[in-house]
């Protein structure tokens, strides 16, 4: 019988070591626990001769006494770093010895991201946007996961991701095109600021309802793996959007297909005014990882190279091996959720002052660099200028274009026209003729 026990396993663990350390007080397997998941074995050959569990469900073995499995079993997931709170890297071995052009570009492209959102931000708060969303204090997890991408793996985003586009190449003026919904914008002004896409860039176009992109981002990767092209999946949401069932399809189908993705979860604290612990009770989103058959990871998603580094390996394998990955980046969203949301109704001023200046990716990032001589006050001063100016001279360009040509309202969904959306066209041009005074169309393209 101990020749064809062949236990599943679950983080490194099998149930048997389970149920063991489920008598042992106090409750500590940390030690144990590997980073990732072994891949889910095969079903055992059939011999019912044999005394154990023949049910395809599942690979196990009798026991004959009663006990329940209790969610504290196994102490919770580690968080992966590399370099702590100071920037001074803790394992040389985990050191991705990234040149210095790297780095620096990494800290310009973050810095870069923070200057846009202050000015988006206020723009909002002028009135001169609808609608904007910041990424302060996840800067670290869009360009280190950006930086360990093919730029031919196609990326999935939600609405804070617009780092993981700005590392790709898409310019400023681009994305001040899009939250200003001028002329120049991919989207014809069709969509919501901060809902940015690009072809160019393999970026699929945002959306507003939560967890779409996942089972989406599942079958873009199927079809991938049914190219047999040397390319991945990412497909990047918050902690809250993983309550979502569309979280579920999109997990179960990219395990069972076998698909070449990385699921990215930022866990930045907060599902828009809900608190985790109002969320979950499980051990975090990377806890799910084992029961959907997925190698999983939770990383410090403040640390860039923690988070570069787990996003590379990932990746290779996700090719390598036509297997889903998840990773679980731990990080705090410093801002408010969005420009209609005001976080001090649900959380104080000294938890958002912490994150802040205590354990910022982008202080983190600086403190390396500095303890290198790669950077100091000087630079520092220099690139903030130079960044501001950058950011304020696309700004000013957006604000000076037209709106798009109203007529791409009715237009790029069907390929010719059906009757029921040609009498809504007209049925708009005779209210915009009749109401002129209040459609001032000099504003908009010819």
């Amino acid at each position: 019988m101990a020749a064809v026990s062949g236990l599943s396993k679950m983080s490194g663990l099998s149930f048997t070591a389970v149920r063991q350390m489920a008598r042992l007080k106090p409750l500590r397997m940390q030690q144990h626990r590997s980073f990732t998941v072994t891949a889910v074995p095969q079903q055992q050959h059939f011999d019912s001769s044999l005394d154990k569990p023949q049910f395809p469900g599942a690979s196990a073995e009798f026991v004959d006494n009663l006990e329940f499995i209790q969610p504290n079993v196994i102490s919770g997931i580690p968080i992966y770093r590399v370099m702590d709170r100071q920037g001074k890297i803790l394992n040389p071995s985990e050191d991705p010895q990234l040149d210095k052009e790297t780095v620096l570009n990494f800290y310009q492209k973050m810095t870069m991201l923070n200057t846009m959102d202050r000015i988006l931000y206020e723009s909002q708060r002028q009135g001169r946007i609808s609608f904007y969303m910041t990424n302060y204090g996840e800067e670290g997890t869009h360009i280190g996961s950006a930086a360990a991408l093919h730029s031919n793996d196609m990326v999935f985003g939600q609405y804070r991701e617009a780092g993981v586009l700005m590392y790709r190449g898409f310019p400023l003026d681009m994305f001040m095109a899009q939250c200003y919904a001028n002329v120049d914008d991919l989207g014809k002004g069709r969509q919501m600021p901060v809902h940015y896409g690009s072809k160019d860039h393999n970026f699929v176009t945002i959306s507003s309802p939560l967890a779409t992109q996942i089972p989406q981002a599942a079958g873009a990767a199927y079809a991938i793996k049914r190219e047999n092209a040397n390319r991945a999946v990412i497909c990047y949401f918050g902690e809250g959007a993983a309550s979502e069932g569309d979280a579920h399809a999109g997990f179960n189908f990219s395990a069972t297909l076998e698909c070449p993705i990385i699921f990215f979860c930022r866990n930045n604290g907060y599902a828009i005014s809900t608190p985790t612990n109002e969320q979950y009770r499980g051990d975090g989103i990377a806890a799910r990882g084992p029961g959907y058959g997925m190698q999983s990871i939770r990383v410090d998603g403040n640390d860039v190279f923690a988070v570069y580094n787990a996003t590379k390996e990932a990746r290779r394998r996700a090719v390598a091996e036509n297997q889903p990955f998840l990773i679980e980046a731990m990080t705090y969203r410093i801002g408010h959720h969005s420009t209609s949301d005001d976080s001090s109704a649900y959380r104080s001023v000294d938890e958002v002052n912490y994150w802040d200046k205590q354990d910022h990716p982008i202080s983190r990032l600086r403190h390396y660099m500095t303890a290198r001589d790669w950077w100091g006050e000087d630079d520092e001063r220099s690139w903030r200028k130079q960044s501001r100016k950058m950011v304020m001279e696309a700004f000013e360009r957006a604000e000076k274009r037209l709106k798009p040509n109203p007529e791409f309202m009715f237009t790029d969904v069907y390929e010719e026209m059906p009757k029921n959306l040609s009498k809504q066209r007209e049925s708009m041009w005779r209210h915009v003729q009749q109401y002129k005074e209040h459609y001032p169309l000099d504003l908009f393209d010819k």
